[in-house]
């Protein structure tokens, strides 16, 4: 594991109501977290901040002031890994100049490596495993005291800490995480080794979260997993996302429900019609793809082929015509051939997609695809990633035009004042990942949170321009 400096993508958790308490644990404590990787990661520190809080610690937003240090760390792909390094490395040297008293490291680094972590990077005090998060109390406590230790249980254990996951950065906007682990073992990831099988949350749990954001003023419920489809398949036998969401609907408060994360494989007729008939759905689905050629698809391990994927697309277009649909795909996966790089571009050009992002393929450790021959150069994976995104970027600006004259509802994010700008989102963007629509206006009374109707006078590839109607 090497280490250079350290990447500025890091989340940094803000304080929630619950932490900014006054009462305080008998050492008066202040705890910073650094959230790496995915929402679903995001979501395991707003529960550990949550039960931190509940125990009277002080979470702060000031890395300078904190006593402790809580680095959840990601290790999906190469860059990922190398960005906890870093960021373990940069907490290490606080813990030199003198202030910082211990230090956390949780997260899938955490639990993959474990072993490397205690001998290459001394400076990390307690570690603690995917499925050991409700540990964070104890793991605080022992950093402070210097203690030298880990939290790693079974990762095919159920852990969710109700009631907690609420601390997280939008005010207005909330991840739900549904699921736990994978079952899918594709070739090239390495999740299923790290977040254990497939778990899904009990619905009553996530009913009662829910229904706490939503007093708390939670707008927009972003639903995330490893996969989100098959929801439901081991605690009541039979895919049940669709239940789930007709549930959530009903929550007051709530105005736009999001999914993340849905297989293409599993998208089934009830969920469609849930998302065509719940008017607070977003007409929105993040499938992963990965490639469309049949021979790269069955040597990643997917579930699919190309056929199945163009039927799926086709019948959530008919059913659904305005539907945004985002995908993932991995350019350069060993052996792929220059032809199956152009299919896959012909595919991108003939589908579409409202919103796409494409890696290049990471080399990944313990994984299938990192043994298979016919490894890739690095210079080809990054030039097809170009191609790709170059012929997405013309889709996304030529889909963007054809909004220009549409009137479409705005959810605000925030304001720019000496612009006279506000900054919002439609039901096509997920925070975080997609563009957005800056609104001109000299109002001043709007909220994050607030939805508005906007019509959109012009467009920027990736982000919009209008005025309030």
């Amino acid at each position: 594991m090497k280490a250079s400096s350290r990447s500025k993508a890091a989340t940094r958790m803000r304080p929630s109501s619950e932490a900014d308490m006054t009462q305080k644990n008998p050492e008066h404590l202040r705890i910073f977290f650094v959230s790496l990787g995915c929402d679903k990661n995001l979501v395991d520190s707003s529960q550990m901040i949550g039960l931190l809080s509940s125990k009277g610690y002080i979470i702060t937003d000031d890395e300078d002031e904190a006593d402790i240090i809580v680095i959840n760390s990601c290790c999906f792909i190469g860059d990922a890994k190398q960005e906890s390094i870093d960021a373990i490395i940069e907490a290490g040297s606080r813990k030199k100049a003198g202030h910082l008293k211990g230090l956390v490291v949780c997260g899938c680094l955490a639990q993959r490596y474990a072993d490397e972590i205690k001998e290459t990077l001394p400076e990390t005090d307690v570690i603690v495993g995917t499925a050991s998060i409700d540990s964070i109390v104890p793991a605080v406590e022992e950093a402070a005291r210097g203690i030298k230790t880990e939290h790693r249980e079974s990762i095919d254990r159920s852990v969710y800490l109700k009631g907690m996951g609420l601390a997280q950065g939008l005010p207005h906007s909330a991840y739900l995480k549904i699921a736990e682990g994978c079952n899918k073992n594709c070739s090239y990831c390495i999740i299923p080794k790290v977040r254990g099988r497939y778990r899904s949350v009990p619905m009553e749990t996530l009913l009662d979260d829910a229904k706490l954001l939503a007093e708390r003023g939670v707008k927009e419920l972003i639903l995330v997993a490893q996969e989100t489809t098959v929801y439901g398949i081991d605690l009541y036998g039979e895919k049940s996302l669709h239940i789930l969401l007709e549930k959530l609907c009903r929550i007051e408060g709530i105005e736009w429900i999001r999914l993340m994360y849905c297989y293409p494989e599993e998208i089934y007729d009830e969920l469609i019609d849930c998302i065509k008939n719940e008017p607070k759905i977003c007409h929105y689905l993040d499938m992963p793809i990965q490639h469309c050629s049949d021979r790269i698809l069955k040597l990643m391990g997917r579930k699919t082929k190309k056929q199945n994927l163009t039927d799926t697309i086709k019948k959530l277009r008919s059913e659904i015509p305005d539907i945004a649909l985002r995908t993932t795909l991995i350019s350069g996966f060993p052996t792929e051939t220059e032809e199956e790089h152009r299919e896959l571009l012909d595919f991108v050009r003939r589908m579409r997609f409202e919103r796409l992002g494409d890696f290049p393929y990471s080399r990944e450790e313990d994984t299938a695809a990192a043994a298979m021959k016919g490894q890739v150069h690095p210079s080809t994976k990054k030039r097809r990633h170009r191609e790709i995104m170059e012929a997405q970027q013309q889709i996304v600006l030529d889909r963007s035009e054809e909004l220009c004259g549409r009137e479409m509802s705005v959810m605000i994010e925030g304001r720019i004042p000496e612009d006279e700008v506000y900054i919002g989102r439609t039901y096509m963007d997920a925070p975080d990942i997609d563009g957005y629509v800056y609104i001109n206006t000299a109002r001043y009374d709007l909220m994050s949170g607030d939805i508005v109707t906007v019509l959109i006078d012009a467009a920027d590839t990736y982000d919009l321009v209008g005025h309030i109607v």
